[in-house]
C-alpha cells in the first residue's frame, strides 16, 4: 500500500469531536477515512472510530452526515473491507450517506495536485458542488424529523 505523510485521521476526528463541533451545530459531515486509508489503518479501526464519532454527534443531537471514501480496487481485500465501512455506519446509525467525497474528482489529473491525491482548487469547487445537495438535503430532513 501507498503510504502518505500523516493528515488528518479518524482518529484524529475522534480525540476532538466533542470541542470541536460546536453545541448550536445542526449538521456535521464526517468527511475522514481518506488518510486512514493511506496509512493502512485497519479498516476495524477505521470503523470503530467513525461510529464514535456518529454516536458522540447523535447524542448531543447533531446530525451528520457521512460523507464516504473508496479504496483503489489495486488494495484487494482491504479495499473490499474499507468500501464497506461507510454503508453499513450509514444504516448502522441511520445517517445520510454521501457515497464517495471525491466523486468526479479521484484520478483526475486537472483536479488534484501534483501528489496526484489530494483537490486542488478546481477539485474542490467540483467536491463543493457534489456535495452541497446533500447537505441541503440532510438539512432539510432533520427540519422536518419529528
Amino acid at each position: 500500500m501507498e503510504r502518505a505523510s500523516p493528515g488528518d485521521t479518524s482518529a484524529g476526528g475522534l480525540d476532538r469531536v466533542d470541542f470541536s463541533v460546536q453545541d448550536d451545530t445542526d449538521l456535521c459531515v464526517v468527511a475522514l477515512g481518506g488518510n486512514d486509508l493511506l496509512q493502512g489503518v485497519p479498516p476495524r479501526q477505521v470503523r470503530d472510530n467513525l461510529a464514535g464519532i456518529i454516536k458522540r454527534l447523535q447524542a448531543r443531537d447533531i446530525g451528520v452526515l457521512l460523507a464516504g471514501m473508496r479504496a483503489p480496487p489495486r488494495y484487494g481485500v482491504y479495499a473490499a473491507e474499507f468500501d464497506r465501512i461507510f454503508p453499513e455506519l450509514a444504516r448502522t446509525f441511520r445517517t445520510p450517506l454521501y457515497p464517495f467525497l471525491l466523486e468526479g474528482v479521484a484520478l483526475e489529473d486537472n483536479l488534484n495536485q501534483a501528489d496526484g491525491i489530494h483537490p486542488n482548487a478546481a477539485g474542490v469547487r467540483r467536491i463543493a458542488s457534489g456535495l452541497a445537495p446533500a447537505v441541503a438535503a440532510a438539512l432539510e430532513a432533520r427540519k422536518a424529523a419529528p
